[in-house]
């Protein structure tokens, strides 16, 4: 082994723990990646930022853009629309359409938009039914995932995959070639969650949104006492929620209850304020503020917390958000969105104490009460998903049948190779803009940018690993090692390295890295190295053991109430299934050998 193939494996290793520990974001670690092959000289300074220019990650980019038109036309709700139409109660038809739907879906839009379209329609459907939303959330999620595999723009590795078998090859995959194996893991993986995963799925009683919060412990009633600082101050101006970390539910005056007061309303003496906090806040202000806590709560015994011009709702922080990291009171998510949050859900337990200071993270659900316009105007934030389904009339369903001939377009324009996929999808979101689809700053909003940073700072990894003979390095290894076993033991071994890097590495960055050693294995072999990618690709959407694997896993987490553990007791058997699949149908349609 040379010094640059060891320097090269060094930088791996390094990258793989990092991305593994989480301490730094995904993103920053790519871009880490690409400024030391620049300081150790393993890339040149004029190829260094060639990814960001690779045609992969220009039609990724491109992508991200339509799924965006198929959301905001209303496309995928009128869809998800149907489902219940078609299922009525029984569970075992809901799971079957909801992840067949999403599996389409996905295959031609992003994994994680996908699963958020069919979030909020999958817990409207929930409430009506009375089946546990845990039943039908983690389904979802990995249906998003199995139907990525079915076209070449359903997930970014697919996308890079065809790029790595072109660099190497000359060849690549047409846009269906992922078609016969991405169907297959579908209707495999539908089959498996009906029979057998959704016995393994917990099963949350349902209840109403108060009841799943522990919201009422936290609330509370004060009386503005006649000598107290606050008289004729306004709400803004009495500085409660900044200084004391404490939401006003409402204000109870002459004997009339008015709930989500606004800021400027006036406080008067003998006011009682139905208040959110910790009791060790609540003391406090009682202490500075010459207010009286009122014992009995008889205002609280009946309150409804939707009743009124007020209403409660749940929204999730969306994975993609650049929020994650910072507080509500940091964000001033008070002010900015005129709505109290009176209880946050994380990883399967309720945050207690000053949730105001708690930074966010993505998949937290925060249980928020205000005005239905208020809780409407959030439903356009890039940051927060409402778990409740879109009204259609908010969507611009007269710009959907516009929407379907772009996409139409833009498939026959790839499969037909008149144009690279790259300039087809392009083409595609430009006209989106032009033709008044999506605006300008939402076609750059749809895009996610950590994504697009995380595939153009890896890429000069795997070109190292290629110029060096680091990546021939290890697939002699692998070979070495495996040798007399066969060709297919050392592709499915090839399939379970990838899946197992996958759980903790982004499903594209696993692509990057293990796409070129298939590849020199399958060269080693004398095999068809489109079979080996083609097994790689499989490999790398297989995030099926764990919550963190995908980003559509954390979108579901928080609101179906999940362990970690549940992913793994319901995704070993399906990712066994899946091996299994591969094992015997993947032969068949790529033969290991050429004209095998």
């Amino acid at each position: 082994m040379t010094f640059e193939i060891g320097l090269v494996l060094a930088i791996l290793v390094a990258a793989l723990i990092l991305f593994m520990t989480e301490k730094l974001s995904a993103d920053l670690v790519a871009l880490l990646v690409l400024l030391t092959l620049a300081l150790t000289g393993l890339v040149p300074a004029t190829e260094l930022f060639d990814g960001f220019a690779n045609p992969a990650v220009v039609t990724v980019a491109a992508i991200f853009v339509v799924s965006e038109a198929f959301y905001q036309t209303g496309i995928a709700d009128l869809l998800g629309a149907k489902i219940l139409k078609l299922a009525g109660p029984s569970e075992l038809l809901l799971i079957s359409l909801m992840m067949i739907t999403t599996g389409l879906l996905s295959a031609v839009m992003n994994n994680v938009g996908a699963t958020a379209v069919l979030l909020p329609v999958a817990i409207g459907i929930s409430r009506q039914t009375k089946i546990s939303v845990s039943k039908f959330l983690m389904p979802i999620s990995f249906a998003s995932l199995m139907g990525g595999n079915i076209t070449l723009i359903g997930t970014p590795p697919n996308i890079l995959a065809a790029d790595i078998l072109r660099q190497y090859t000359g060849q690549s995959f047409g846009f269906f070639d992922f078609a016969p194996m991405g169907i297959l893991i579908l209707i495999c993986g539908v089959g498996y969650m009906v029979l057998i995963g959704r016995h393994l799925l917990p099963n949350h009683p349902e209840a109403d949104l108060v009841q799943n919060y522990p919201a009422r412990a936290y609330l509370s009633e004060i009386q503005v006492l006649p000598g107290s600082p606050l008289v004729d101050k306004t709400l803004i101006e009495s500085r409660l929620g900044e200084a004391y970390d404490i939401n006003i539910v409402g204000i109870v005056r002459n004997g009339e209850t008015r709930f989500a007061p606004r800021r400027n309303d006036l406080l008067e003496a003998e006011d009682i304020l139905l208040v959110q906090g910790s009791l060790e806040k609540i003391i406090k202000v009682r202490q500075e503020q010459g207010l009286r806590i009122e014992p009995d709560e008889p205002h609280l015994a009946e309150v409804n917390l939707k009743s009124g011009r007020v209403t409660l709702a749940e929204v999730v922080l969306d994975v993609s958000s650049g929020l994650a990291g910072q507080s509500l009171k940091e964000i001033h998510f008070r002010e900015k969105y005129r709505l109290t949050v009176l209880a946050l859900w994380r990883r399967n337990q309720y945050v207690e104490g000053s949730i105001a200071d708690v930074p966010l993270r993505p998949g937290d659900v925060l249980l928020v009460q205000g005005q239905p316009a208020f809780i409407s105007l959030l439903r356009g934030s890039e940051d927060f998903l409402v778990l409740e389904p879109t009204p259609l009339e908010i969507r611009r369903t007269d710009k959907a049948l516009l929407t379907l001939l772009i996409f139409a377009g833009m498939l026959t324009v790839a499969t037909l190779e008149w144009l690279p996929i790259a300039v087809a999808a392009v083409m595609a979101a430009v006209l989106l803009v032009l033709l008044g689809v999506l605006s300008l700053e939402e076609a750059y909003r749809a895009v996610d940018w950590r994504s697009i940073f995380l595939i153009g700072g890896m890429l000069p990894l795997g070109a190292a690993m290629e110029s060096t003979s680091a990546a021939k390095f290890l697939a002699d290894s692998v070979v070495y090692y495996l040798t007399g076993w066969g060709p297919l033991p050392i592709l499915l071994g090839i399939y379970v390295l990838a899946m197992l890097i996958t759980q903790s590495l982004s499903n594209a960055a696993a692509m990057v890295l293990i796409g070129p050693i298939a590849i020199n294995i399958a060269h080693s072999l004398g095999a068809d190295p489109r079979a080996f990618l083609m097994a790689t690709v499989i490999a790398v959407s297989n995030d099926y053991l764990t919550p963190i694997g995908h980003q559509a896993n954390v979108l579901v987490f928080g609101p179906g109430g999940y362990k970690f553990t549940d992913y793994t007791k319901v995704g070993l058997g399906l990712s066994l299934t899946l091996l299994l699949l591969v094992a015997i149908a993947l032969p068949i349609f790529w033969p290991l050998f050429p004209g095998g």
